[in-house]
């Protein structure tokens, strides 16, 4: 009778612990997709910005906001700023568009580009 009932609870705090872990990897890349889904947004209204000013990278993503006359996201999943970066650092890149992601470390690993 006790095996039986540390069996039950077993399998019930087994289930309860997964149940957790999907829910909290969800979370997390729940706020990924929401960051990449703003970083294009972002994207399309900054190669606009560059197209209207002769190629001219802006000095920030609130004058790429002022430009497009419309709620440009600039921040992510986390609320962390986007980040631009003029020139972009692959070659022939112009500009560089990031989130610093959950952790929040300027380049960290899970930065998302």
């Amino acid at each position: 009778m006790l095996v039986g009932r540390f069996r039950s609870v077993l399998t019930v705090g087994g289930l309860i612990g997964f149940v957790a872990w999907v829910s909290t990897r969800e979370r997390s890349r729940s706020g990924e997709r929401e960051t990449r889904s703003a970083l294009y947004d972002v994207r399309h209204a900054v190669d606009a910005y560059m197209a209207e000013h002769d190629g001219g990278c802006p000095a920030s993503l609130d004058e790429v906001a002022t430009f497009a006359k419309r709620g440009v996201m600039r921040r992510d999943a986390w609320g962390k700023p986007l980040r631009i970066t003029c020139p972009g650092r692959q070659p022939g890149s112009v500009y560089e568009l990031t989130s610093d992601g959950p952790d929040g470390v300027p380049g960290g690993l899970d930065r998302i580009e």
